[in-house]
């Protein structure tokens, strides 16, 4: 049988401090069908999260539970389930995600054509919700929404303050493996991350056929956006210059590069804003403030940031009443009128 006609799937679960929700993770990708292998890579992790994937194990020989003695990051994790692998489709579920309703089962049942990367839009549930989250999904095929692009794919990715976050790099796609091989993919060790982000770049940039349905049975689980969890620095600026390179690629079209081009300025304004975080920790807001005053480009969105920050704390110190939360959709109508 060849690779492209090989539905034998691969799910692989990179997890770092994931005690109290890896078990979720794991029983839901070993209910699937077409599963012939759960992969859970613990990234040296601190807690129990190695034995809880362990006392998963549903006898069937499926699952695999490796421990890294070194914090590598996702991609590191990652790749080592990729070299363990060999189904022919390989996909991610983050550990404090799961799969619902034989996700898996309905994407390669869906009549598409060929295809390298196929994704469902993604139901986003707020922790505090997770009841609320749907165990079965209707009987419908899930209608196709976007025959993905570079451009699309890349400005989808761009964070604007204010407005809900749908960067379609949160997508976890089911994968020919024989797509990463032919052209030697993996993910980028030096990304902590946008891991996927990069991986997506560069299996378009190789001219992947990526296409996105509707919801099929991918929750994830969205925690606070506060800026106590604002990004680090270090990593920000590594996806700078993951697109600065890519954007040098002598045959990329001119759509594509000036997508990277846009992503790389707001890219930056999250970096300002992450470092200058950085800088007030560690020498005091004066030193933050002459940062940020060598960077005007910057302002706006720091500032969009900072005040959205100070009245949501506000608001909690006076008792007030904080915005409806509720389980959405990732991709908005927008994104998927593109096509």
């Amino acid at each position: 049988m060849s690779a492209d006609h090989d539905d034998n799937v691969c799910v692989c679960i990179a997890a770092y401090n994931s005690e109290r929700t890896i078990a979720r993770a794991v029983t839901s990708a070993l209910r699937q069908s077409h599963v012939t292998e759960v992969i859970v890579v613990d990234d040296a992790s601190k807690d129990a999260t190695a034995a809880a994937a362990r006392a998963c194990d549903d006898g069937s020989g499926r699952l695999l539970v490796t421990v890294l003695e070194r914090n590598g990051g996702p991609s590191a994790a990652r790749n080592t389930a990729l070299a363990q692998s060999r189904a022919g489709i390989f996909c991610v579920l983050d550990s404090d995600d799961y799969f619902v309703s034989d996700r898996i089962g309905r994407l390669l049942g869906t009549d598409l054509g060929a295809w390298d990367f196929l994704a469902d839009d993604i139901l986003i549930v707020p922790e505090q919700l997770l009841d609320t989250a749907p165990d079965r999904l209707a009987e419908e095929a899930p209608r196709v929404l976007l025959d993905l692009d570079l451009p699309t794919f890349v400005r989808s990715n761009i964070i604007v303050p204010g407005r809900e976050r749908g960067e379609l790099g949160f997508l976890k796609p089911l994968i020919r493996r024989r797509f990463l091989d032919t052209h030697a993919l993996t993910y980028d060790l030096r990304m902590r991350l946008g891991e996927d982000y990069a991986l997506y770049v560069r299996a378009l940039m190789a001219g992947a056929r990526f296409k996105i349905v509707g919801f099929s049975g991918y929750v994830a689980v969205e925690r606070s956006n506060s800026l106590s969890v604002t990004h680090r620095a270090a990593e920000l600026e590594a996806i700078v210059d993951f697109d600065k390179a890519c954007v040098r690629t002598p045959e990329l079209s001119e759509a594509s590069r000036l997508a990277l081009a846009e992503h790389v300025r707001a890219t930056k304004h999250r970096w300002a804003l992450a470092r200058a975080l950085e800088i007030r920790r560690e020498e005091g807001v004066g030193a933050a403030l002459r940062f940020l005053s060598q960077r005007p480009g910057s302002a706006p969105y720091v500032a969009s940031r900072l005040l959205r920050a100070r009245s949501e704390r506000l608001r909690r110190r006076l008792g007030g009443t904080q915005e409806a939360q509720r389980p959405r959709h990732l991709i908005s109508p927008k994104i998927a009128g593109a096509r």
